[in-house]
């Protein structure tokens, strides 16, 4: 079966290519192969194939990572398409209430996954766009995600970074703890020293986060506590509309 040209096989090898990028959200290609458990010829001719279709990408260092047309692809999911139906008229409401750049993300392989993005003029900076992806350690839509996720979607997500997380931020654990008892996280001074991203998560009928609804405001704005207050009322308002998407 490893030598197989048929359509199954090919599929199988690619999908044991995704699966490794799952929990290792970037890899030389060699360490992709071998990890996925291919040969060498065979692994690195799949892996320019899928390359070449967007379903890999590679860094800026040349390490193998999900490629943006599996986002493309996840999109026309009815789960995606729900979501986003859903979320888009409260996100609306509270991007005209705070005037400021306001998104709504998933947890993915390669951290948070940005699925729509509402901005104004004026708005203060923020690198994220949609089908890019932030660090969940680093924002306050990742804490939220992480702390109302399932013990074993996260344990999943922390195994390969342990090391990464004890160098950037070793009071990850408390800070989600605190995320999950507050219901929201904010997060300031990070990615941007001037800005603060507030963030509160997207719940379904088990409690779980099924995405996470932020600002990214000025840092030391006094109208942050107004901010979260609408925020609160669209996420909930966006749970009971995929509640009911969902009947």
């Amino acid at each position: 079966m490893a030598n197989s040209s048929s359509g199954d096989a090919v599929l199988d090898r690619a999908m044991r290519l995704l699966a490794v990028l799952e929990t290792r959200p970037s890899l030389p290609a060699g360490e992709l192969i071998a990890a996925a458990g291919l040969p060498r010829t065979t692994g690195y001719r799949l892996v320019r194939q899928m390359r070449a279709m967007g379903l890999l990408s590679s860094t800026a260092s040349g390490e193998m990572v999900l490629g943006q047309r599996l986002w493309e692809i996840a999109q026309s999911t009815p789960i995606s398409r729900t979501l986003r139906a859903a979320a888009l008229p409260f996100m609306h409401d509270v991007n005209a209430v705070v005037r400021q750049t306001t998104q709504l993300a998933v947890l993915d392989g390669q951290g948070v996954l940005i699925v729509e993005r509402l901005s104004r003029h004026g708005a203060v900076a923020n690198p994220a766009e949609v089908a890019t992806t932030m660090p969940a350690e680093l924002t306050s839509m990742g804490h939220v995600l992480l702390a109302h996720s399932p013990a074993h979607v996260v344990e999943s997500w922390w195994a390969p970074r342990q090391k990464l997380i004890a160098q950037t931020r070793p009071q990850l654990r408390q800070e989600l703890a605190e995320a999950r008892t507050r219901g929201h996280a904010r997060v300031a001074g990070v990615i941007n020293a001037e800005t603060a991203g507030v963030s509160v998560p997207v719940l379904d009928a088990a409690g779980h986060a099924v995405a996470a609804l932020t600002v990214v405001v000025p840092r030391d704005s006094p109208e942050i506590p107004q901010f979260l207050m609408a925020l609160q009322t669209a996420g909930r308002g966006i749970s009971r509309a995929i509640e009911g998407m969902d009947h």
